[in-house]
């Protein structure tokens, strides 16, 4: 199959086997942002018997032409670098090839996270003065504004790549949620200038030096409470904070269960009220707001949850669309050169 790159027509490679439920979702998901935003071309990678059988139980027309064949699979138990090498035939690899050779603009997967992000640094390279990529995720808050970087890419981190981190957040929250110079604060165990790691300590330092809208340090329960625009933390700490709050909805569910277990008239107190609490607790629902970008690499690549739903992947597929249409790459590295010449 011919799958050259023109300049006209954005190209997005989606990786059919990635997910829990794939390809079932990820075909549903990819369909539906066709649907509903025309005007770009769809890559599905997998094993084509399998693609073509689901479109078929689903009565989708599928062009087998959009099918990338992929012999192999790397799962949530896979080790990311390892799994590079003894699977080089894998949906995930063959996906982020494809960017990297120009056939498509962005890859999107809900496979595996570290496997997604290793894959898309090693072949897709990183932007000029970018050292480590990051990954950042949309927490609701008061501001409806808020997020959190890093929330995995990386565990272990310096000053200056949470630095680097606050320069690609401020550009991304900035031209794709429309917030004029957010704010951007630093994760500790105290607002005081003192309080914290010598890691929180020495980003403070280089951020306070820049022109960028630091206020300081801020503290758990300021996420929520929407006191900033951007929360810095290191990658350990940010899929602490990521899966704990993913657990927040299933939580509220239990308690409500239970305390409609108490009694008739309670539980036809929540029955009356239940779509309510449905549609005042949606902003936490994760698939409306899709997977994550991994922000400093030569490409776009967006990384979803295992469990993604159908409307996970067409929100991830429309957000790689809209980076591409904002051209996020060309002011990242504006922002980057910007910064890394006034050093």
């Amino acid at each position: 199959m011919s799958l050259d790159k023109t300049d006209s027509i954005f190209k997005v490679a989606v990786d059919a086997m990635g997910g829990d439920f794939a390809p079932r979702n990820e075909i549903l998901g990819a369909i539906q942002a066709l649907k509903e935003s025309p005007g770009f071309e769809l890559i599905l990678v997998g094993d084509k018997e399998k693609i073509l059988s689901v479109a078929e139980e689903e009565n989708i027309k599928l062009d087998e032409k959009i099918i990338y064949h992929a012999t192999d699979i790397i799962d949530m138990h896979d080790k990311p670098i390892a799994a590079i090498k003894s699977k080089p035939n894998s949906s995930l690899v063959i996906g982020a090839q494809l960017v990297k050779d120009k056939k498509a603009d962005a890859f999107v997967s809900a496979g595996n996270t570290g496997a997604v992000a290793a894959v898309s640094t090693l072949l897709m390279g990183r932007l000029a003065n970018v050292e480590r990529p990051t990954i950042g995720s949309y927490f609701p808050s008061r501001n409806n504004s808020t997020f959190v970087f890093d929330v995995g890419a990386f565990v272990d981190v310096k000053p200056h790549h949470l630095f680097g981190y606050a320069v690609l957040a401020k550009i991304f929250v900035q031209e794709l949620y429309n917030v004029p110079n957010p704010s951007i604060g630093l994760l500790s165990v105290g607002e005081e200038e003192e309080k914290g790691n010598k890691l929180v300590k020495d980003t403070a330092a280089l951020l306070r030096e820049t022109d960028l809208n630091f206020i300081g340090n801020i503290e758990g329960r300021d996420i929520l409470d929407g006191k900033c625009n951007i929360v810095l933390c290191d990658g350990f700490v940010g899929n602490i904070i990521l899966k704990f709050g993913e657990s927040v909805p299933s939580f509220m569910k239990y308690l409500l269960k239970q305390h409609s277990e108490t009694s008739l008239l309670e539980k036809i107190k929540i029955g009356l009220f239940k779509n309510t609490l449905k549609k005042a607790l949606s902003p936490l629902n994760p698939d409306l707001y899709g997977g994550v970008p991994l922000l400093g690499i030569n490409g776009i690549s967006i990384i979803g949850h295992g469990s993604s739903s159908p409307v996970a992947i067409k929100n991830m597929i429309l957000r790689a669309k809209e980076m591409n249409e904002k051209k996020l790459l060309k002011k990242f590295e504006e922002a980057l050169k910007n910064y890394a010449e006034k050093k």
